[in-house]
């Protein structure tokens, strides 16, 4: 899957326009009737000042995309907690085993907007993933 849809909480599903689905008041996370995460776990590392690893865990998950959705509401509900107001997606990797799917992605901190395509307003962020059930840090 392309980052910039792992990043922006599109799913494959969502831009095919798949029947039966709704869009939440926030619009990023598709919910559909089937859809029944258990959100197990959050791990965060400092690598350094500004550079954090988030590993996440999980199981219910639909595709990757609902992994690198928990790990970007961890990083944002970070983000917060330290001060900051923003983060930038480095990179997310997700696998899946017997039914339990595993996050790890890096994102920076900051409390300017960074620059890059890929930087989240933590304060949306997280008000959109309480929205949508997501727990965060």
């Amino acid at each position: 899957m392309h980052p910039s849809l792992i990043s922006t909480g599109l799913s494959i599903a969502l831009l095919g326009g798949v029947s039966g689905c709704e869009m939440t008041l926030g619009g990023n996370v598709e919910k559909d009737m089937g859809f029944d995460p258990d959100y197990l776990s959050i791990e965060t590392a400092l690598l350094d000042d500004d550079l954090v690893r988030f590993q996440v865990e999980m199981t219910g998950a639909r595709t990757k995309a609902d992994v690198a959705d928990y790990a970007k509401c961890a990083a944002a509900q970070y983000a917060l907690i330290r001060g900051y107001g923003f983060a930038r997606h480095v990179r997310t990797k997700v696998e899946e085993s017997d039914g339990l799917w595993r996050g790890d992605a890096v994102y920076t901190v900051s409390a300017a907007l960074p620059q890059g395509l890929l930087t989240l307003d933590a304060e949306v962020v997280v008000d959109n993933c309480k929205d949508d059930g997501i727990p965060t840090v």
